[in-house]
């Protein structure tokens, strides 16, 4: 039997009916394509309920997600939670603008009582007794922890063959074209943010995997600075790089996401500084961010061609109409890193992975990478694909104390870094640099086949800015840019560490000058799985 099936979107909307009891029925509310700020101002003006976005997000769920497979499960006490956030309300005891407003998160990431199975039927038993961080501090917000996501499995980094989707929420499909890639791996934050089945989203990236699926589904998504956003309670890659982030329609419903996700966490140690970091990146946008700004442009990264370069020069003449000094950056000017982003990668996944594994529930049997190979092979809801980066990883010896790793480390940092975005930013004299997000999404292909996963970038590749924002550790906002043929792309922001308030001020002062977002229709089309 299907995993999805264990919360049926149908039965879910009765239990959350139920708990309401005998009240009056909360008025209809329309959520399509309402932003999060919109909501947050009608709870707060008592023209809606949260019960009533809550049920409507359960609807939308319920109707149209057949085709598209974004959704593992959703809360069983989702609509209560939503009661109570009402009743904090009508008592003046509202916990702040996030209190009541309904959120998913994407399946790696822990949330109490609710399985996190990171797409693989290895996790069946992992039900967390504690919140990650993320999860804890936007429900102490007052947020409704909507339910779970699809991922790419073990966001994208069991094998290179080839798997859409996972095992555990199947194949998902981009809302612009069902034949089209959502991307990976937070596929499923990017799909129900961009088709407004919750307020706005949450994934996790370690080398593109909330830019690329805001790039292919049309949304807003930052990857903050590496650690800015603790990342306890996250199944992982690799602390070196992962990162949780806030994915929504708007650059100001992100930016309100951040604000409650940003900040140091003992338990995270590598987040020591982002206390010390924090903004309020609410308050920063401005329409007029971008006036007197000295910009560069890049060219010739990944993502840069035929299909994009028309929709950049659009939005450079954006940029420069809102009082940008736009500055060109020469091609080759940000080194390639990924030799070194795939050994940092294998090291520390085996370590990391191990680390959380051994936090795990009882009933899950997999204690370490070795047993989640071995999983892999003899369960036949897993058997049929391959485990040869799982493989890779458990090779290797020694973890973060390996000769190998330091070096990758060492030089991966130093090419992203010091000769790469620091001196870009420096010798240019820019606050930021700007490019193509990535190309319109591609065709799913059939699993098993061979991949260009960032763990083996095909020779003679492009350089990624994606890519090597992530070894830098750098934050990287995407906002869309328009639709080629249909499908929409993203014009990126980048900038140094910790300046997520610079880069969404920015992307705000373009995404209200450009209203660049189309929402999708395709999905609400009757399609086969």
């Amino acid at each position: 039997m299907h995993f999805r099936p264990m919360t049926s979107l149908a039965v879910v909307a009765l239990l959350g009916l139920a708990a309401c009891g005998k009240e009056e029925p909360a008025k209809p509310y329309a959520v399509e394509e309402v932003p999060l700020s919109q909501i947050s101002a009608d709870l707060a003006a008592g023209k809606t309920t949260s019960v009533a976005v809550t049920e409507a997000y359960i609807e939308r769920m319920k109707t149209l997600d057949s085709g598209l497979n974004a959704v593992i499960l959703i809360a069983p006490d989702a609509v209560q939670q939503a009661a109570a956030a009402d009743q904090r309300r009508k008592e003046g005891k509202a916990l702040g603008p996030l209190d009541g407003i309904p959120i998913l998160f994407k399946d790696n990431i822990d949330t109490k009582g609710l399985r996190t199975t990171a797409g693989s039927y290895a996790l069946e038993f992992n039900v967390p007794e504690e919140d990650s961080t993320v999860v804890e501090r936007l429900r102490g917000a007052g947020a409704v922890i909507l339910g779970k996501v699809n991922t790419s499995q073990w966001a994208g980094f069991r094998t290179t063959k080839g798997l859409n989707g996972s095992t555990v929420g199947k194949g998902p499909h981009n809302p612009y074209d069902l034949s089209r890639s959502p991307a990976g791996s937070s596929s499923g934050s990017g799909i129900a943010a961009s088709v407004s089945f919750a307020a706005a989203t949450v994934g996790t990236d370690t080398g593109g995997s909330i830019i690329g699926p805001s790039n292919n589904n049309g949304i807003v998504g930052l990857k903050p600075t590496i650690s800015l956003v603790p990342r306890v309670g996250i199944v992982p890659i690799s602390m070196d790089q992962d990162s949780a982030g806030p994915m929504g329609r708007t650059v100001r419903d992100v930016a309100m996401l951040l604000n409650v996700m940003a900040g140091s966490d003992p338990a995270d140690p590598w987040s020591a500084d982002a206390d010390a970091h924090k903004k309020d990146y609410v308050a920063a946008l401005s329409p007029d961010a971008l006036k007197g700004k000295r910009i560069g442009v890049l060219r010739g990264m990944r993502g840069y061609g035929e299909e994009t370069t028309g929709l950049f020069e659009e939005a450079l003449g954006v940029l420069k109409g809102q009082g940008a000094e736009l500055v060109e950056i020469p091609p080759g000017s940000i080194p390639d890193a990924s030799d070194e982003m795939r050994v940092i990668l294998l090291y520390s996944f085996k370590e990391d992975i191990n680390n959380y594994l051994a936090g795990t529930p009882a009933a899950v049997k997999s204690r370490t990478l070795t047993d989640l190979i071995a999983f892999n092979n003899a369960d036949p809801r897993e058997s049929m694909h391959t485990s040869d980066i799982f493989e890779d990883a458990d090779k290797t010896m020694g973890g973060r104390q390996a000769p190998e790793y330091i070096a990758a480390h060492n030089a991966g940092k130093q090419k992203t870094q010091a000769d790469g975005f620091d001196k870009v930013l420096r010798e240019y004299n820019v606050v930021a640099l700007v490019n193509p997000t990535s190309g319109p999404a591609e065709v799913i292909q059939p699993d098993g086949t061979a991949t260009s996963h960032a763990i083996k970038v095909p020779a003679g590749a492009a350089v990624s800015a994606t890519s090597s924002t992530m070894i830098a550790g750098y934050p990287h906002l995407s906002v869309p840019m328009g639709l080629y043929k249909g499908l929409p792309v993203g014009l990126s922001f980048i900038g140094a560490a910790w300046q997520e308030e610079l880069l969404l001020s920015l992307g705000y002062a373009y995404e209200q000058a450009s209203k660049k977002r189309v929402p999708p229709t395709a999905y609400k089309q009757p399609a086969a799985n």
